[in-house]
């Protein structure tokens, strides 16, 4: 048996350490508990049984990693080459290409009654869920509960938790089904609970509004809710033009609606050379980039993609997807920048040259989280790439393509 004396304070530190998590955690659930207690009067007030609420939150516990989520979002922190790189490329366009060959007679149909274009619709399920692919992992009813409960914008995630009850409660779909995004998003084309309710329709006939089983259900349901936030049929959204030199950029801005004759008098051509054209409703000259970059006229239809996820890089992804399926070119303009993003292709290749250089990434999936991104700034310091941001862009791919030196 050894002498050695063990010092007794640090094990005494560690011990409390551990015991001060655990009373934290017991605390947090307490809180957590009471909160949803509360919360079950004014579920009911809403329509939601006490049995519904009762079942629907057994076992749920707290989540902190939602709030770093809530403060996170692709749409509003991602530069938009990367961001439209990964959601229109041609893997993209080529499956949705194959979708509305294999969903023809349902888009006709829903074109008919809607009025909105095959294309636009799809393009729509396929940066939403790659094309039911890609629903999220997350259940969303533990996620709006939490989200309830802490965090900032309660109100409005309580609006959806008891608004995903109601949709379990009315047997449109199950509780296990209800599984998306960490906001609460779910099914073929990711709506939130509250406009599940409002605009889902069952387009199949089997009697349920199913967003997560029926993709009848959930094209249909994209179309109407296009259709109720103002598309306007058999109108474009907009397109790619040129500026003149020296271009003043006052009075731009996807709100800032202007005669078309007005951009015509300052300089604005439709990339092509040719005059501007379009509906006589006026237009706003978009410019995601700054001048030096891509800029757009875009019409009101613009607007209504704008209403399905608030963010212009994310309506300028749905626009020029449904461009692309139509046959549509790329592009002219090229972004302002040396070290353009990366296809969902080029990602995958770039995470097996870091798998092969000894990086525990995990799956080849072309989604870049935390491990992939903690390998691309381990590579960008070794190489001499600035900044150090675990940033994956055409540099590095180039460099590990040619050897990693």
């Amino acid at each position: 048996m050894s002498d050695r004396v063990i010092p007794l304070l640090p094990l005494l530190t560690a011990a409390a350490v551990v015991l001060g998590s655990a009373s934290a955690r017991a605390q947090d659930e307490a809180a957590f508990s009471r909160c949803l207690a509360g919360l079950q009067g004014d579920a009911q007030r809403e329509g939601v049984t006490r049995a519904t609420f009762e079942q629907l939150t057994a076992g749920i516990k707290p989540d902190p990693s939602l709030l770093e989520l809530l403060d996170n979002q692709p749409e509003f922190r991602t530069p938009i080459w990367d961001y439209l790189a990964s959601l229109v490329d041609d893997e993209r366009v080529a499956d949705g290409r194959a979708m509305l060959a294999q969903w023809q007679p349902q888009l006709a149909e829903v074109e008919k009654r809607y009025g909105v274009d095959p294309a636009t619709v799809v393009a729509v399920w396929g940066v939403e869920s790659n094309f039911g692919r890609s629903f999220g992992k997350r259940p969303i009813l533990a996620s709006l509960a939490n989200l309830s409960c802490t965090g900032r914008r309660q109100a409005y995630f309580r609006t959806e938790l008891f608004a995903a009850m109601k949709i379990v409660q009315r047997g449109d779909v199950t509780a296990d089904a209800m599984v998306g995004s960490w906001a609460g998003a779910f099914g073929h084309t990711q709506f939130m609970p509250s406009t599940y309710l409002r605009l889902a329709v069952d387009f199949d006939g089997d009697g349920r509004r199913d967003l997560v089983g029926s993709v009848p259900d959930a094209l249909a349901s994209t179309a109407n809710f296009l259709a109720r936030g103002g598309w306007r049929t058999q109108q474009p959204w907009g397109y790619e033009v040129k500026l003149p030199a020296g271009f003043d950029t006052s009075g731009t801005g996807r709100k800032a609606r202007r005669a078309l004759a007005d951009w015509s008098t300052r300089g604005v051509r439709r990339v092509d050379g040719s005059p501007l054209n379009g509906p006589a409703e006026g237009a706003a000259l978009l410019l995601p980039a700054g001048p030096q970059g891509p800029a757009f006229v875009v019409f009101s239809n613009f607007d209504a993609i704008f209403g399905y996820n608030a963010a212009e890089s994310y309506a300028l992804a749905i626009a020029h997807l449904a461009d692309r399926l139509r046959g549509g070119a790329r592009f002219v303009t090229p972004w302002p920048t040396d070290d353009p993003g990366l296809s969902r292709v080029d990602r995958r290749e770039l995470q097996t040259l870091l798998l092969a250089r000894g990086h525990a990434i995990g799956e080849v999936d072309g989604v870049l989280g935390a491990a992939s991104r903690a390998a691309i700034k381990a590579e960008q310091q070794r190489l001499g790439l600035t900044p150090v941001d675990g940033r994956a862009g055409q540099k590095l791919l180039g460099r590990l393509r040619a050897g990693g030196n």
